[in-house]
């Protein structure tokens, strides 16, 4: 090959492409990055609670339930509820299914795809889902009006691929978790984030559950790669936001 394009929406890091021409050993190459054609100031919310403890405690999952139960509220349904782990998927289920009247999907009771089509057709539908419907989902219109992240999506050290990747890094005498660990989460988290504005006429809030962006130091450059939607901590702004 001569010529080859790469394009996407989530490509960029801290404003750069540096992190994925690093991981395919890109040396040069003309690069071009454009705004977005979306108007998140007009078309989204990114809700951020203050209340949610650290996802180290021990009360995380229900705190992080409560807030779920109280967005799918004001969005009544129509949102995907995406998490980084199956245990925490089970445990938020067992409180959305017992205090919310909408149609509840999971993971894992069917096929994706039929998932997906349950969801398009069912009114104020919510889905459950983990990694796999963070990327390559589309549903356009009011049908999906709120997306909810339990945590930052950072790679578990416990992969082996995962290690041996950071292991390299350290040999070469890099910062694993600042050079390869947030940049790979960075990109997680945009193409979770990615599921909800998918047209021009689309609306709906964004909010991430996880105290860190606010609290940890490389929170900064996770809120400096999101959308550039208004930013609250309070659930009656949400509210406002679905009229």
């Amino acid at each position: 090959m001569r010529t080859v394009v790469l394009t996407s929406a989530t490509l960029a890091v801290d404003g750069s492409f540096e992190y994925f021409k690093s991981r395919l050993g890109i040396r040069e190459a003309n690069q071009v990055r454009v705004p977005s054609e979306f108007d998140f100031t007009r078309q989204a919310l990114l809700y951020l609670p203050r209340r949610v403890p650290s996802p180290k405690s021990p009360t995380f999952s229900a705190a992080a339930a409560r807030e779920v139960i109280e967005i799918l509220k004001r969005s009544r349904g129509r949102a995907f509820v995406l998490f980084t782990s199956y245990a925490m998927l089970r445990a938020v289920q067992q409180f959305v299914e017992m205090s919310l009247p909408y149609p509840i999907l999971v993971q894992g009771t069917a096929p994706r795809s039929t998932l997906i089509d349950q969801f398009r057709s069912t009114p104020n539908a919510v889905l459950l889902a983990t990694a796999s419907f963070w990327q390559g989902v589309d549903v356009a219109g009011e049908a999906l009006s709120c997306v909810i992240i339990d945590k930052l999506p950072f790679a578990s050290p416990g992969d082996p691929v995962t290690a041996a990747r950071i292991e390299a890094i350290k040999a070469r005498g890099g910062d694993a978790f600042a050079d390869y660990q947030v940049p790979l989460a960075i990109l997680a988290l945009q193409q979770g984030l990615g599921r909800l504005i998918r047209h021009r006429t689309d609306r709906g809030v964004l909010a991430i559950l996880d105290p860190r962006l606010r609290t940890m130091g490389y929170g900064r450059r996770f809120l400096d790669s999101l959308p550039p939607a208004p930013v609250t901590h309070d659930l009656s702004a949400v509210e406002h936001f679905f009229g």
